[in-house]
């Protein structure tokens, strides 16, 4: 049912570096690009994109409190390596990864440069 996800910047080239190599863990890269927004994910897929925008209105991009863009992968190894890409591209820690309950959720949760919460994760056997 989604689209895409946005995410606000007040520094489209910075943003643009840190979500080009998040990108590549995925398998894509930029499907849309302009002086206003760019934007990644495959147009002829089924999932999701992801794209970061300056504000529509010219007035600085801010941080939603409770706002959070979750982005699948396929194995914990892949987690830890968007979340390492992530903090390794000027993000920050918002939580190592590993398993969070019993449930099979692994996650590590990050912070864009302009303070986006993301979290990247996958789902793995139960260990309950």
């Amino acid at each position: 049912m989604i689209g895409y996800v946005t995410v606000g910047t007040n520094d489209l080239p910075r943003a643009a570096a840190f979500y080009d190599a998040i990108a590549v863990h995925f398998g894509v890269g930029r499907m849309m690009d302009n002086d206003q927004f760019i934007a990644w994910g495959d147009m002829a897929s089924p999932s999701a994109g992801l794209a970061a925008t300056k504000p529509f209105d010219d007035q600085p991009a801010s941080v939603g409190n409770g706002t959070m863009v979750a982005l699948m992968v396929d194995s914990p190894e892949k987690v830890d390596a968007v979340y390492a890409t992530a903090l390794a591209k000027g993000g920050s820690d918002e939580g190592a990864p590993g398993p969070r309950g019993d449930d099979g959720f692994y996650a590590g949760y990050f912070r864009d440069p302009d303070g986006n919460k993301l979290n990247v994760f996958c789902m793995v056997a139960p260990t309950g």
